[in-house]
């Protein structure tokens, strides 16, 4: 289905290869996962197999890249991408119409299909992801992990062969992410699709994958250890009856000085709105003191203003901007521009941008997606040595094993209502709490819980 025979790929401007000499196959039916550091070409890899590149970029390529028996460009623009169906790492980079429906009509119109077939496609489609009561939902107000999923059935609606992932779990909670899981096995064993994927977290995995494809060899040497407390006297952050009119409901709770707090629950609870609503991106009501802090986006380019990574970094007027770039590994891309760089490198580049601004409060939206184990690790060291300075973390994440590390504490939301702020260790050993809000408990309290015991 896919082959790559010495295959090298660079960008007209760059001299440096950034996959070099690759050659690989997969067959029909195959499920591979493609791993590797952040910005090792693992989405460059998977751009080769659905012809995005080399024409989209000007990108330079040589060896050969076959596709179903075929050299890849051979093919005219467009015709084989209704065979080859791919889930971009950043859905709203693949969403072209306002609502669920028109963006899967978009998409039928594409290949051509007959009126009349369309709503039986679409139906069938939202009844197979369980989408259908989003069907005339508004995309851009869906949470990061409801758009994945919408991403992921926009590419199944094209019924094609070859399905390509770039991290499709990455936005999606724990409970959602296993459905996820099981469910695309049973789609792929009922249709014998070939999946392609790029994950950095294989632990939700199971056993799905046929065979593991690495690029470059996850440098672990310092992995995490769980954190102790560096919370301080003191109130740092405070909210008082924080709400929006359509959906959060009033949200209140404080914070202390170094204290790390997790903000975790469903796909579409509120967590984002809460940020953006505590930063005063939305309209809400309500207070926040102090009423500068400083945000990490979801979607970290909506912050860029500069034209390098070393020049973004550095643009809030900080002094640690070398020490950063070498921390979280982006030393190797400092003159690079902040939108050329991979998804996780970006998120990096936002985060250290909000570290050097050395604001107290930080509020991060998912700042582990995209992230290897290394840059996890230095992450997480990061967030220890600057809480225990004074600075305040609030954080986003899916991720329950980084949870476990870093956490003090952690606020629980469902449905648009904070259920609570609760002691870490108080939630791992809840199992009813963690999943009446879609979470698992991390591997980590399993192993710690039985240390303490």
């Amino acid at each position: 289905m896919i082959r790559f025979d010495n295959v090298s790929f660079r960008y007209p401007d760059e001299e440096e290869w950034i996959l070099e000499d690759l050659s690989f196959s997969v067959v029909s039916g195959e499920r591979v996962v493609i791993t590797g550091p952040s910005g090792s070409g693992k989405t460059t890899l998977l751009y080769l197999c659905n012809r995005l590149y080399p024409e989209n970029c000007d990108g330079i390529v040589k060896g050969s890249v076959t596709l179903f028996d075929k050299e890849s460009q051979c093919y005219s623009p467009g015709e084989v991408n209704h065979r080859i169906a791919t889930v971009f790492q950043d859905p709203d980079a693949q969403f072209c119409m306002m609502t669920v429906e028109e963006e899967l009509a978009f998409t039928l119109e594409n290949l051509n299909v007959e009126r009349e077939e369309m709503v039986g496609r679409i139906q069938a489609v939202l009844e197979l992801t369980g989408l259908t009561k989003f069907r005339h939902s508004v995309i851009q107000q869906l949470s990061g992990g409801q758009k994945q999923r919408i991403a992921t059935a926009c590419a199944l609606i094209m019924e094609p062969e070859i399905l390509l992932l770039d991290e499709p779990i990455s936005h999606l909670d724990p409970y959602t992410a296993k459905q996820y899981i099981d469910w695309l096995d049973k789609l792929q064993q009922e249709r014998s699709l070939t999946i392609l994927a790029i994950e950095h977290r294989l632990d939700l995995w199971g056993g799905f994958f046929d065979r593991e494809f690495q690029l470059e060899r996850i440098n672990d040497a310092n992995p995490m250890v769980k954190r102790i407390s560096s919370k301080q006297e003191g109130r740092s952050l405070q909210v008082a009856k924080v709400g929006t009119q359509s959906f959060l409901q009033e949200v209140s709770f404080t914070m202390n000085r170094g204290e790390v707090a997790i903000l975790a629950g469903p796909n579409g609870s509120g967590k984002s709105t809460l940020l953006k609503a505590l930063c005063k991106l939305i309209p809400a009501s309500g207070t926040v003191r102090p009423s500068h802090l400083g945000y990490v986006l979801q979607s970290p380019e909506f912050l860029f203003v500069t034209q390098t990574v070393r020049d973004e970094i550095a643009f809030g007027g900080g002094t640690d901007t070398d020490e950063l770039l070498s921390r979280l590994h982006l030393a190797a891309i400092s003159e690079a521009h902040p939108f050329a760089v991979s998804h996780g490198q970006k998120r990096r580049v936002a985060i250290a941008a909000m570290l050097c601004d050395g604001r107290e409060i930080i509020l991060m939206d998912e700042p582990t997606s995209g992230q290897d184990a290394a840059s996890l690790a230095e992450l997480f060291r990061l967030i220890d040595e600057r809480a225990k300075e004074g600075t305040t973390f609030l954080i986003v994440t899916h991720d329950m094993e980084f949870a476990f590390h870093v956490a003090d504490s952690i606020l629980l939301m469902n449905e648009g209502t904070l259920t609570g702020k609760f002691d870490a260790d108080q939630v791992w050993r809840d199992e009813e709490l963690l999943a009446n809000h879609h979470l698992l408990q991390p591997k980590g309290w399993v192993g710690h819980e039985v240390c303490f015991a």
